[in-house]
């Protein structure tokens, strides 16, 4: 598969992987009593962020498909944000502050996904308008 088409893979990816996030967030941040418990000793500010990336997942994932220049950049940022929050929550953890093991794990999939997306996609030439023949 040409590198193309693994970014289409990779932008269907973001954009399910975003959806999920945002409600998985959404339940953390916003649910029942029950839905908080479920996450255990969560970090705010990566949960906070989390949920907000799950939007940027989701544009970011549209913008790959369409091969906009500006997801490029994106899923950059999306990447270096996301090993930014990593330093930050193992400062967290180092500081012996609660948390949970999973978190750990999900940051580095996310770091782990973003970077090859953003490596593979820098591959992928934009979409050139179309001209009217002149």
């Amino acid at each position: 598969m040409q590198n193309s088409g693994r970014v289409k893979v990779l932008a269907l990816i973001a954009v399910v992987f975003g959806a999920m996030t945002i409600f998985s967030g959404g339940r953390a941040l916003f649910g029942d009593e029950q839905a908080r418990a479920a996450v255990g000793n969560a970090v705010p500010f990566v949960l906070w962020f989390n949920f907000c990336a799950g939007f940027a997942y989701i544009l970011t994932g549209i913008g790959l498909w369409r091969k906009r220049q500006w997801a490029k950049q994106a899923s950059i940022a999306i990447a270096g944000g996301t090993a930014l929050i990593g330093i930050a929550f193992a400062v967290h953890v180092f500081q012996g502050a609660a948390y949970e093991p999973r978190t750990a794990v999900a940051l580095l999939l996310r770091l782990s996904f973003w970077t090859v997306t953003a490596y593979l996609s820098s591959a992928v030439a934009p979409a050139r308008p179309h001209s009217s023949g002149t």
